[in-house]
């Protein structure tokens, strides 16, 4: 179930890196830097919204399957966030 989050994990572990390497800077403190953010969000929205959502769709497997993707897609965003923070960090260097 959680094979979403995996490809996604390692899908922003490259995404930094190849940003980073093309914008100059540090691939491997950015693809860090992605990928911590990627997972501390992904366990906070899995404890809380997971958490307290889980009882009522127990008896679903369609819903029991989508609730395990919230945290996923979740950490995408913020990794989204995160790489948009960097970038204009980037840009106010040069």
């Amino acid at each position: 179930m959680l094979h979403l989050a995996r490809f996604a994990a390692i899908a922003v572990l490259v995404w930094f890196y190849m940003t980073a390497k093309e914008k100059g800077e540090s691939p491997i403190n950015w693809a860090i830097t992605g990928l911590i953010g990627y997972w501390i969000t992904w366990w906070m929205v899995k404890l809380t919204v997971v958490s307290a959502l889980s009882g009522m769709v127990a008896k679903n497997p369609t819903g029991t399957f989508l609730l395990v993707q919230i945290p996923a897609l979740c950490a995408i965003g913020a990794a989204f966030l995160i790489r948009k923070k960097l970038l204009a960090d980037a840009a106010e260097k040069d």
